[in-house]
């Protein structure tokens, strides 16, 4: 076992994230500039629509692909068994479209969208082939993922129950950690075998975070995404110099953040680690 070895994301760990676009082209060409993504094309030309794999230094950042619908990136949340997890959904009061396979006989993965009790719409990915994101935590890559509502502990209930999801007590900027019980220990014996050892400073359970939750004044609640970066200030100047706009800046005890705006329409944060 290596720090190369692939990373898996055991049941409950956000796993992988997508941009729906009306326009892939130009979200293709805004992203690449933006982090240095190359992309490449999954679905055969005579297959409508586009569905390109973003990567960082050959490895698997997350997708964008062409959609009708207004532009938004998509959370996807890792399960063993996704027709069971549609099931629980249901059962808590989301909603959930069938689960579908993907790849040639199924061979990628199976998987569902949903949509919670709240409005927040995220998908389920079954993983088989296609694991999930593997350029994480670090510059061009994504962080993490934000469960925003006006009413956090109302949306936490439904994933504390489908997911076994805890509150921490680290706050980071508007947001509070969740954490999954455990999943520290899953990524010390797989993917990250020094995350104790780099981790020796951060606060009890820090390796266990896998999404956090943010209180926002208006609806709808929504899934929120974060990529990392080197320079916060260089790159909001480049957001807006390709066409973007910049929100919100902000400074939090670990991090210096901006919430922004692609030229689509979909919103997304960028953060730089800024700690000591």
């Amino acid at each position: 076992m290596t720090d190369a070895t692939p990373r898996t994301y055991p049941q409950g760990v956000p796993s992988w994230i997508e941009g729906s676009f009306p326009d892939p082209d130009a979200a293709a060409d805004f992203y690449a500039a933006l982090f240095g993504w190359q992309l490449e094309e999954r679905l055969p030309p005579s297959v409508p629509g586009s569905y390109r794999i973003a990567t960082l230094d050959g490895r698997d950042v997350g997708a964008i692909a062409s959609s009708d619908d207004p532009a938004a990136w998509w959370t996807t949340i890792a399960v063993d068994d996704v027709d069971q997890v549609v099931t629980r959904v249901v059962d808590l009061g989301g909603t959930a479209t069938a689960p579908t396979d993907a790849g040639p006989g199924g061979s990628a993965g199976r998987g569902a969208t949903c949509v919670d009790p709240r409005g927040a719409a995220f998908a389920l990915w079954q993983a088989r082939d296609r694991l999930g994101a593997q350029h994480i935590n670090a510059p061009g890559g994504w962080v993490f993922s934000d469960l925003r509502s006006t009413e956090p502990d109302a949306a936490f209930s439904f994933y504390q129950q489908l997911f076994g999801w805890e509150l921490s007590g680290v706050q980071e900027g508007p947001s509070t950690m969740l954490l999954l019980p455990g999943y520290g220990d899953h990524l010390a014996a797989t993917s990250d075998p020094h995350i104790r050892e780099r981790q020796a400073g951060a606060p009890p359970g820090f390796a266990d975070v896998v999404a956090a939750l943010a209180r926002i004044d208006a609806g709808p609640d929504d899934w929120y995404v974060t990529f990392g970066v080197v320079d916060r200030d260089r790159t909001t100047a480049l957001i807006e110099s390709l066409g973007g706009q910049v929100r919100s800046t902000w400074e939090g005890p670990f991090t210096r953040a901006a919430d922004d705006v692609d030229p689509q329409g979909a919103p997304f944060r960028v953060m730089q680690y800024a700690v000591g």
